[in-house]
């Protein structure tokens, strides 16, 4: 252990567990060597902290540094505002080397109290991920959150439209609102891939809408059959606008959940909201027996465990195919090809 002066700053030099740690304590040579005998005192004692050393910083400044961060790198750093919105009054003022998991976990039994546990799980996950870049930016070194285990939420039976429910939607919806429902529909597109969608980004030429921007930060290309190019093209014959979807007004929509409301209301159909015809897509593509790599490409998921919501579908589909195989050779009900399964068990009691 060391003193050594830089400039008119003095500093404190050390190795805990095969650790280096430099630290800078003040102009003051005594004070210097009275924080150093205070480390030397916690290491002989086991009371010493590497996490003591590290210049600590409150969650609200964490918070000042991780805002503009998710603003550059996260499509979805407007949820994280909301997020915080709920964190900063109970862990604002605290430093981040003193909110500690039992901190976390009052936190998380409080608000449940108040939200869904989903929504309490979004909130600790937004946590956990700012102390993670805070340990990277040298910040503190540890991270609390991962102590705390969140909420199990219930799996949800997967909600998608009917055939029947896709076109009630589409006759009820006024005519603004009824393309967006249509591409919604035909694509898999996520709402704002949607919303955003310009002529620019339709190749007509090569049947394709090519995203520069998605969620999952890769460009990707959707394929388009020819009765959408050819609704879309009537659509451009009709604008003049930039943008493919226009409201009343002649702007581009920045939401359509109050028109959309509206059209289910009057076409009386519950708990659907706009990622519902995005479900749409993905659960029929399922039943008809598309692969799930190939939905994952279609719909543009990062990974294939976002896609694997959709196999219990496309395994009913696979029994259902099975079954009619099963029915078509007879396989197991003698060597009539066509004959029906209840049938040729009923024959099996038939005296000659």
């Amino acid at each position: 252990m060391r003193l050594f002066r830089r400039k008119s700053v003095w500093y404190i030099d050390f190795t805990f567990e095969g650790k280096r740690i430099r630290q800078a304590v003040g102009t003051s040579k005594k004070e210097a060597q009275q924080a150093l005998d205070v480390i030397k005192g916690k290491i002989l004692s086991g009371k010493f902290d590497v996490q003591d050393t590290i210049p600590c910083i409150a969650f609200e400044d964490l918070a000042k540094l991780y805002i503009p961060y998710a603003q550059a790198n996260k499509k979805s750093w407007k949820r994280d505002i909301t997020s915080l919105k709920n964190l900063l009054p109970v862990f604002g003022e605290q430093r981040l080397k003193d909110i500690s998991p039992l901190d976390i976990e009052q936190y998380k039994l409080q608000r449940r109290k108040e939200i869904t546990p989903a929504g309490v799980n979004r909130e600790l996950a937004l946590m956990k991920y700012m102390f993670s870049l805070a340990i990277k930016w040298k910040k503190v070194n540890r991270n609390p959150v991962k102590e705390v285990k969140l909420f199990k939420e219930k799996n949800q039976r997967l909600r998608f439209l009917s055939q029947e429910e896709i076109q009630k939607l589409i006759e009820c919806s006024p005519p603004q609102l009824r393309p967006i429902i249509i591409v919604a529909l035909h694509t898999g597109m996520r709402k704002g891939e949607v919303l955003g969608l310009t002529w620019k980004d339709i190749d007509f030429k090569n049947n394709q809408i090519i995203l520069d921007e998605t969620k999952s930060g890769y460009s990707r290309k959707i394929d388009i059959d020819y009765k959408l190019k050819e609704y879309l093209f009537k659509l451009k014959s009709r604008n003049t606008s930039d943008y493919v979807f226009l409201n009343k007004h002649g702007k581009p929509y920045r939401d359509v959940n109050t028109a959309l409301r509206i059209a289910l209301k009057k076409a009386h159909i519950k708990n659907v909201t706009m990622h519902t015809l995005r479900h749409t897509f993905g659960a029929w593509h399922a039943m008809m027996g598309t692969p799930l790599p190939t939905i994952k490409e279609l719909m543009g998921h990062r990974a294939i465990q976002t896609t694997m919501r959709y196999i219990h579908l496309l395994r009913k589909h696979k029994q259902q195919v099975a079954a009619i195989y099963t029915r078509r050779i007879g396989i197991l009900y003698g060597t009539n090809m066509a004959q029906d399964p209840e049938k040729a068990q009923a024959q099996k009691h038939v005296t000659y």
